[in-house]
């Protein structure tokens, strides 16, 4: 973020910089009103709501960017060790409120509005929120970038500007259907574009080998299309920090946008042909990546924001050093995942082949620059290419791996004396059906560290899928338990609660030190804080079932509780499970009419992806039974299914605050960590789930005591696996299980049509990948206590304080922070205002 130079201009007199500056209500009102007349060309009396919010959002971004100038001279002037963080998603959420709560000014801009009579709620719903990932992933960087400029370490987030984030999900007869997410049709006033500073991307061509004046051998890259990265930056304010860090996120241009030698001849489409090709790389997030031609452009991709980024990274350093001896004291770079993994052989090509360094000393740089954070266990997640494609489209880079493969694998031999199987299972080229690189491993050999996102997905990583590394490297492994940040995800989501908090604790430090919440266990018995805290979930509920009934279709009963299971549909976290639970009660009612049972409104939420049938069927279950359910007039007073459209971060922060129940129930060793888990913990609700991933540190924190725990552990699913786990005996040993599986195989949930749900059912019965079955009915008998529990109110209100109260470990401020001291090694460098 260094090029972000001190502008050459006067100071400019104190009333206009105030009007850019000022955080009180009257200059917030005044540059309001200048920024609707002088960039929207608006007045009150005919602005539109979207007039209005791209106002607001003008004002609060001219009081970021004097901060974020005064970062970049700063962070240029001392030649800070910066943190690049590599993601191929940020999903970001909407900036609006989020920026007031960092800069301090949320309630001086209600105030200001209040005056003005703007509806400050139809404002902040204008925003369109970018929707730059998938899920969980992308909403970490987004959380660890708020939490880098928050404690202050110089940063840059990089990744790519995708026209179309991931899909807008709309249920059509109860079935999910996509629509193209174009958030940036009305223009997206937080980021400011650098069309002078690009560069350029190569693809496909060959390769040629030289030797330069020196004597030395080279390699030079002839690629066939050749494409630009243009930056756009968006300022990342902390919170009640001066420090602004920087979100630099990459467009694909071509070099030349029309070919008049084309439309010369007639070539109407060859003339515009090479531009279409470029600016596709960075259309879309993630196409499905089933067909070849998904698998090409997601490579593309890839390969095309790494490069651009350690091109600028390499820009940046060669501004302040004479050379690139120091780049990795000066840079370090965390790979987000596998998709950056081609950063350890693009650093090699740039160092190697445009620097011209030998390979030891690029390999040194490579090697004590680069980070790999590893997200996941389930081996047909780790991504890997096939060898052709690389051949391809990479020609150079399939050569540096394979370098890099010859002289590693040498290692692997002599530290595994004899053990060829080995070899075989570290090699970076999958030699069995069909060549394929290793992206893992890749990132694995290149990097200074790893680390996984939880204490026990940490230690799966090392005995499983990066067993071989781990016993080789054993220095390299770190754990670093994933956070979230209480700014968005309380301050921003629950400002009731928020308010609530901080009368309790006497003062906001809760904020950017959240341990601070352990004041709230002082009074978990109080019966004025418990009324208190009831109320404030009340609202919340009632917030939500009224947005549910403008958009989902139905106005659920505040007073039942709230049970929700909001994440990305996938098996492995086993929504199907929940719907068992649910026509197991649905048959319970029925036949036994005076059943005594706590009312509940079970609210599912969660995209599936495009080509994913077995999760869309899922979702179909959840609304086929809703329909059943929610019209039963016997049933319908207990339960109510609810599934709640186009889950995002905006509709996020309408859900966390309102949930009584958190079902956090995947299949013990298959969840890397999970952050929706500690984002319905932070806002009070109670967990039901596994000893998956980061489920396992919550529950040590709350207290066993406050969380409603069931299932086999990962090593027992593992054993169970390993004998010959037989789902056909568990079905028919339970009758429970049994009769609520037969009745969605007898078609009442799909109007007779017993062929619907089959796929899944019989899945179930003779497959069931992820033991649904067999924790079934701990799950049923857990879901007893948790009735139990929800009838007695003050013991429920009490778990739910203590819930709040020990969350402190799971900010994302304390896992940048063990970033900073395990990994990083970057100093904090306050920017003063």
């Amino acid at each position: 973020m260094n090029d972000t130079a001190e502008p050459e201009t006067a100071e400019p007199d104190n009333a206009l910089h105030q009007t850019r500056t000022g955080l009180d209500r009257d200059h917030l009102k005044r540059a309001f009103l200048d920024n609707l007349f002088y960039l929207q060309g608006r007045f009150l009396e005919v602005a539109t709501t979207n007039d209005l919010y791209q106002a607001a959002a003008y004002t609060v971004r001219d009081r970021m960017l004097e901060r974020w100038i005064k970062t970049a001279q700063t962070y240029k002037k001392t030649n800070a060790r910066t943190v690049c963080y590599l993601s191929a998603e940020f999903l970001l959420g909407p900036h609006l409120v989020n920026n007031l709560v960092n800069l301090g000014i949320l309630e001086a801009a209600c105030e200001a509005g209040a005056e003005l009579g703007l509806d400050f709620d139809a404002i902040v719903e204008a925003e369109e929120e970018p929707g730059l990932g998938n899920g969980g992933l992308g909403r970490l960087a987004a959380c660890y970038m708020d939490s880098l400029a928050t404690l202050q370490i110089p940063a840059i987030g990089y990744g790519i500007r995708y026209e179309f984030g991931i899909f807008d999900q709309v249920i059509v007869d109860g079935w999910q259907t996509e629509r193209g997410d174009t958030w940036l049709r009305t223009g997206n006033p937080w980021e400011i574009p650098r069309p002078k500073l690009a560069f350029p991307v190569g693809f496909g061509g060959h390769t040629e080998h030289y030797t330069d004046t020196q004597g030395a051998l080279r390699t030079r890259w002839v690629p066939s299309l050749v494409v630009n990265g243009v930056a756009y930056d968006t300022p990342i304010m902390g919170y009640g920090v001066g420090n602004v860090n920087l979100l630099r996120l990459w467009k694909s241009e071509a070099p030349e946008s029309f070919d008049f030698q084309a439309f010369n001849v007639g070539d109407y489409y060859g003339a515009v042909h090479e531009k279409m090709e470029a600016e596709t790389i960075s259309k879309v997030l993630y196409p499905n990546d089933e067909p070849v031609a998904g698998k090409e452009l997601r490579l593309k991709q890839q390969y095309f924001f790494v490069s651009c980024s350690l091109q600028d990274m390499l820009r940046l350093q060669l501004g302040i050093a004479w050379d690139l001896d120091s780049f990795h004291e000066k840079f370090a770079i965390q790979l987000n995942d596998t998709h950056p993994s081609l950063a350890v052989a693009e650093l090699m090509r740039l160092l190697m082949d445009e620097q011209l360094m030998d390979w030891d000393q690029a390999w040194h740089i490579t090697t004590n620059a680069c980070h790999f954070t590893n997200h996941t266990l389930l081996p047909e997640a780790l991504e890997t290419w096939s060898v052709e494609l690389f051949e391809r489209l990479l020609p150079r880079h399939l050569e540096i791996i394979y370098e890099i493969n010859r002289r590693f694998l040498d290692q692997v031999r002599v530290h595994f004396f004899g053990d060829e199987a080995r070899v075989a299972r570290m090699s970076l080229i999958d030699e069995g059906g069909g060549r394929r690189v290793r992206m893992a491993n890749l990132a694995a050999v290149g990097s200074k560290a790893i680390n996984g996102v939880a204490a026990l997905h940490t230690e799966l990583l090392k005995n499983t899928v990066m067993r071989d590394f781990y016993e080789m490297w054993p220095e390299k492994f770190h754990n670093v338990t994933n956070g979230v940040t209480p700014r968005r995800f309380v301050a921003v989501s629950n400002p009731r609660l928020a308010a609530l908090i901080t009368e309790t604790c006497g003062d906001d430090r809760w904020l950017s030190d959240l341990t601070c919440l352990k004041q709230l266990e002082e009074q978990a018995e109080d019966h004025a804080l418990q009324t208190a805290w009831r109320e404030v979930k009340t609202a919340a509920k009632q917030d939500l079932a009224n947005w549910l009934g403008k958009h989902a279709g139905f106005t659920p009963d505040p007073e039942t509780l709230f049970d929700v299971q909001a994440k990305r549909i996938h098996e492995y976290k086993r929504q199907h499970l929940n719907l068992l639970h649910i026509v197991w009660l649905y048959e319970q009612i029925k036949q036994s009419p005076n059943v005594e049972l706590t009312p509940r409104t079970f609210i599912f939420g969660g995209k599936a992806a495009p080509g994913y049938f077995m999760a869309k069927l899922i979702i179909k279950l959840v609304n086929a039974i809703g329909e059943v359910v929610n019209n039963d007039p016997q049933v319908n007073g207990w339960l109510r299914v609810l599934f709640m459209p186009d889950f995002n971060v905006k509709n996020g922060q309408r859900l966390y605050p309102a949930a009584d129940l958190s079902e956090q129930i995947s299949m013990a060793g298959k969840e890397a960590s999970g952050t929706g888990n500690m984002k319905f913990s932070m806002n009070g609700a109670l967990t039901i789930g596994t000893l998956d991933g980061a489920n396992v540190e919550i529950r040590d924190e709350v207290g066993h005591d406050n969380f409603f725990l069931f299932g086999m552990t990962a090593p027992e699913a593992q054993q169970r696996q390993a004998e010959g786990y037989r789902p056909w005996e568990v079905y028919h040993g339970n009758h429970a299980l049994k009769s609520a599986v037969d009745l969605i195989a007898s078609g009442l949930f799909s109007h007779g049509d017993t062929e619907l749900f089959r796929p899944l059912t019989d899945n179930l019965i003779h497959s069931d990948p992820f033991m649904v079955l067999a924790d079934f009915q701990s799950y049923v008998d857990c879901q007893h206590e948790v009735d139990r529990a929800y009838r007695a109110p003050h013991h429920w209100h009490r778990m739910s304080i203590l819930n709040t109260a020990r969350m402190g470990k799971f900010s994302s401020d304390r896992s940048i922070q063990d970033y900073v001291d395990k990994i990083w090694h970057a100093a904090p460098l306050p920017i003063d205002l």
